[in-house]
């Protein structure tokens, strides 16, 4: 059993005290006095500054604040006991950022859990969450391995506006079933019901290769209003969101993901 202090909101206020975590349940005392049992936990998210958002099957919520090494252990024992789906896995995360193999990318064991809103690699020492929104990319392919072509499944996703892959590696029999689980997992991306004619899919193309509005204006030589036309129909579409006031906007993950299913079609 662990003992860590933390800051639990509570009716509106951050109250202090010093909660209890074991392989089976998390215990916040008075006034809180709740009991959590971790198989009970069906997603956990970090994105607020040294803030856990617990999320509970019956539908609550529990928000934590607490320092960097407490935040880490309480993650590690909700992760490997909480309701998600959970393998024992071999990952590299990154591994390849902005079409560069990173120099450290290396193998590492560990496990990844699939939860609601992320996509977490874990061992002992590392935590890595890919963001399901993030997601522009779910693939079954082949990596070399040890000098030899082998089956992995490549994630890649945006972080800080780059685009990033991460490879799993598992045996073969149960390669394809996470392939088709992250594909379940992150289904809300499909592209299913987004369309962009060909002015559309270029003026995408463009501010995903770094253009402003000025230089996709000059090389297309149209007018202002008709890129403002369609950054209306990205944004609208969840496939770009504003960057600045003079609207200059950036593909979300969706946006992503449409122009490399597009580049793909193209190809074959």
């Amino acid at each position: 059993m662990v003992s860590a202090p933390v800051k639990v909101q509570h009716n509106g206020e951050w109250i202090n005290c010093r909660i209890t975590i074991d392989d089976e349940k998390l215990v916040i005392p008075p006034p809180v006095n709740l009991t959590i049992p971790l198989k009970h936990i069906v997603d956990l998210e970090e994105k607020k500054k040294n803030t856990l958002t617990i999320h509970r099957k019956d539908g609550s919520v529990v928000d934590l604040v607490s320092v960097e090494k407490v935040r880490f252990v309480l993650k590690h024992k909700i992760l490997m006991k909480c309701s998600g789906y959970r393998l024992m896995v071999q990952f590299m995360s990154p591994a390849i950022r902005g079409g560069v193999l990173l120099t450290n990318a290396a193998w590492e064991k560990g496990a990844i859990i699939v939860l609601k809103t992320g996509i977490w690699c874990i061992t002992q020492n590392k935590q890595i969450c890919i963001q399901i929104d993030d997601v522009t990319s779910i693939e079954l392919t082949k990596r070399e391995v040890s000098e030899k072509p082998t089956d992995v499944v490549r994630i890649d996703h945006l972080e800080h506006h780059d685009v990033v892959s991460s490879f799993i590696l598992t045996q073969i029999s149960t390669l394809q079933i996470l392939h088709n689980f992250l594909q379940e997992a992150t289904a809300g991306i499909k592209m299913e019901g987004t369309e962009l004619d060909a002015m559309d899919q270029q003026i995408a193309m463009l501010v995903y290769s770094g253009m402003d509005s000025s230089s996709i204006q000059n090389m297309l030589q149209i007018q202002f209003k008709e890129i403002d036309r369609v950054y209306e129909k990205l944004i609208s579409l969840n496939m770009a969101e504003v960057k600045e006031i003079r609207r200059e906007v950036q593909l979300t993950a969706k946006g992503v993901r449409y122009i490399t299913d597009a580049t793909k079609s193209g190809a074959n």
